[in-house]
C-alpha cells in the first residue's frame, strides 16, 4: 500500500517524505467528512488559521457590542 501524497499548506509543494508531514489543522466538510491540512515540519509554525471564521466572529461581537437590546 502506498502512502498518501500530502501538499504543504504554506508553500503548496508536495511533501515527499512521510516523516516530514505534520497535520496542522482539520477542515470540516459541508456534506460529508472533512480533511486534514498538512505542512512540512519546517513550515508548520507558519500556517495561519482561516481568516473567514475569525472575521465572522468579529462582526458578531461588534454587532452585539453596539446593539445591547438584541
Amino acid at each position: 500500500m502506498t502512502a498518501a501524497l500530502h501538499v504543504c499548506r504554506h508553500c503548496d509543494d508536495p511533501i515527499t517524505d512521510p516523516d516530514d508531514a505534520v497535520e496542522v489543522a482539520y477542515e470540516h466538510g459541508n456534506s460529508g467528512p472533512g480533511w486534514s491540512i498538512w505542512a512540512h515540519r519546517a513550515h508548520a509554525h507558519l500556517v495561519e488559521p482561516d481568516p473567514v471564521p475569525l472575521l465572522i466572529l468579529a462582526r458578531l461581537a461588534a454587532f452585539k457590542a453596539t446593539h445591547r437590546d438584541v
